[in-house]
This record gives structure tokens, C-alpha cells and sequence, in this order.
């Protein structure tokens, strides 16, 4: 009888958190992307690999949406790669939707955040994606840990999905513009 008890007590909890108690906490989720960042840091990207990750990553939302984003974040999602990872944001909105590295910008309008130079890089994110469908967009940034800018490149596509669109994007450090043109033969 205690073990009926018992074994009904687990299934009414398991209902009524719907599963999450075996689920990994936000903040175990967000350890996880700075640790598969740390662990994959060592391969260098290539335009290639970038523009292949996004490719992915626009495909996923393209076929499933927002219900997508949990597979951006985490100990071994292969959207954190070589150090770098995916994003997402809304070109309507400037809405952060995703992004794996620092949550605490979901939900916050990124279209007002500039370079050091002034560009406003969002802005110049959405108008490459929306007018062009993809594209590479360069800026001054900090690298993590640092506070002297430096130039990154992201290369941003559009996705879309039931109506709503997205802007996907993957940014590097050690990648120039010219190496990209090089890259894709330009």
C-alpha cells in the first residue's frame, strides 16, 4: 500500500510540473552554453562552417519556430561551435528572442545598441537579412573578457515561421571581411 502511495504521489508531481522536475535548470542550461563554448573554442571557424551553422539554424525555425530555440542552448548543442554560437532576434520587434551567452538580453530591444564607430549594428543586421535574405555585417566589438574593440563579422540570414520572422545569426573575431570575400570567391 505504501508503495502505491508513493508511486501515485511521483505521478501527481511529475503532472502537475509537467516533467520538470527532471528537467535542467535555466541556470544549468546557461552553464552549459559558456562550458560547450569553452570546449569547442579550440577549432578555428571558417566562412564555411558559419555560414553552414546559421544555414541549419534557419531551417530548424523555418520547420518548427520558437519551439526550436531550447536546441540553441546547452552542454552540447551543436549551435555552440568553435567557440561562437547562433542567435536570434526579431527584425519587427528588435526583440533578443534567443541568444545562449547572455540571456539577460531576451526580451530587450537590441535596434539602439551601437559600436564603438556609431554603427547600429542591429539596424544594420535587419536590413541585410530582410532586403538581402543573408549577408555578412562587420563592427567593433569587445571580445569576451576584453575592453579594446575589435572587428567581428556575423553573418545574418532571415527565417520565417507561421508569419513571424527571424534574423539568425553567428559572429566571429578572427575572420575578415576580406577572407570572406575570398572565401566565396568575390
Amino acid at each position: 500500500m505504501r508503495k502505491m502511495i508513493w508511486v501515485m504521489l511521483v505521478l501527481t508531481a511529475i503532472i502537475l510540473y509537467g516533467g520538470s522536475l527532471f528537467a535542467a535548470t535555466e541556470a544549468e542550461i546557461n552553464a552549459g552554453s559558456i562550458q560547450q563554448a569553452k570546449n569547442t573554442a579550440s577549432t578555428k571557424p571558417t566562412v564555411a562552417m558559419v555560414m553552414e551553422r546559421v544555414n541549419a539554424a534557419v531551417d530548424l525555425i523555418n520547420k518548427e519556430g520558437r519551439a526550436a530555440f531550447p536546441k540553441f542552448k546547452g552542454l552540447g548543442s551543436e549551435f555552440i561551435y568553435a567557440g561562437t554560437y547562433i542567435w536570434i532576434h526579431s527584425p519587427t520587434t528588435g526583440k533578443m528572442l534567443m541568444h545562449p551567452m547572455k540571456p539577460v538580453l531576451e526580451g530587450k530591444n537590441v535596434n539602439p545598441l551601437r559600436d564603438k564607430a556609431g554603427k547600429l549594428l542591429f539596424i544594420e543586421m535587419n536590413r541585410v537579412a530582410t532586403e538581402k535574405g543573408s549577408g555578412w555585417v562587420d563592427y567593433q566589438w569587445p571580445k569576451p573578457g576584453q575592453k579594446k574593440s575589435s572587428t567581428k563579422v556575423s553573418y545574418v540570414k532571415l527565417a520565417e515561421h507561421n508569419g513571424e520572422k527571424f534574423v539568425v545569426g553567428s559572429g566571429v573575431y578572427d575572420i575578415s571581411l576580406a577572407d570572406i570575400n575570398k572565401a566565396l570567391g568575390k
